[in-house]
């Protein structure tokens, strides 16, 4: 007998990833502990966690992490401020082009290895290296909101119009009131993005944060500090990203954000 799908309700979501995790780090504690790994190469969790607790107390470990949680979201702030506005200006050319937003020239630019120039410095980059922590959350974001606002159905803008007001304002208005929760949802991919730029930047060239100590640690070979490093970032990652689902749920409850 066939039945409808029934969502999976909280508890359980919550006991799947409870599981994972004790599934995971056990099969860690095997690998290490067991000697299947050298400790050298893979801390176990137990040193991980000692690592950790000295990096905390002794070394001064949470001031690394507020400012890469300043720069995340200092860097998130800023790009939202510039992306979104510069999307719904471009919504109307990326309307009448039809294309996606996975191969606007925005996104071809942000991915791009090799030899490229910068839109916003003009300067020419033939190392290889990627542009700009900034650059490189802006231009998707702005993406991102273009291909949204622009996919509004015509005839929700056409029943915007109202005597006395401008067609663009009407335009603009009811296109942004329908794209607000897909535009939150693509801040909250921003976001992600904001967390991955800003680690690769401390990793190659910076004197501080999370991405600092792991090279640091790297220098050092000292395993658990770099494994505990990845941890913080996963988790506060992880506690940010939840935050902002959860604040698109209670702005927007019709939406699926």
């Amino acid at each position: 007998m066939l039945r409808p799908l029934v969502p999976v309700s909280p508890g359980i979501r919550v006991s799947l990833g409870v599981a994972f995790f004790v599934v995971f780090f056990a099969a860690w504690a095997a690998a290490t502990l067991g000697g299947f790994v050298n400790r050298t190469f893979l801390a176990d969790p137990f040193t991980m966690l000692r690592a950790g607790w000295r990096l905390l107390v002794v070394h001064g470990f949470y001031q690394d992490i507020g400012v890469t949680i300043w720069r995340v979201f200092g860097g998130f702030v800023l790009a939202a401020a510039i992306g979104v506005p510069l999307g719904i200006v471009w919504a109307p050319t990326r309307a009448s082009k039809r294309s996606s937003s996975r191969s606007s020239p925005s996104r071809v630019i942000c991915r791009r290895r090799g030899s490229f120039r910068c839109s916003s410095c003009g300067g020419d980059r033939r190392d290889g290296k990627a542009p700009p922590h900034l650059h490189r959350v802006v231009l998707p974001a702005r993406a991102d909101v273009a291909v949204t606002v622009g996919a509004t159905r015509r005839d929700l803008v056409e029943a915007a119009y109202t005597p006395g007001r401008a067609p663009a304002a009407s335009c603009v208005a009811c296109c942004c009131r329908r794209a607000r929760p897909n535009i939150a949802e693509s801040l909250r991919l921003v976001l992600g993005w904001a967390w991955t730029y800003v680690i690769v930047a401390e990793l190659i060239g910076a004197s501080s944060g999370i991405g600092h100590m792991i090279t640091d640690s790297q220098a050092l070979l000292d395993t658990g500090q770099i494994i505990f490093g990845i941890v913080v970032i996963g988790v506060i990652g992880l506690i940010s990203d939840y935050l902002f689902k959860t604040l698109n749920q209670r702005l927007f409850p019709w939406s699926l954000a």
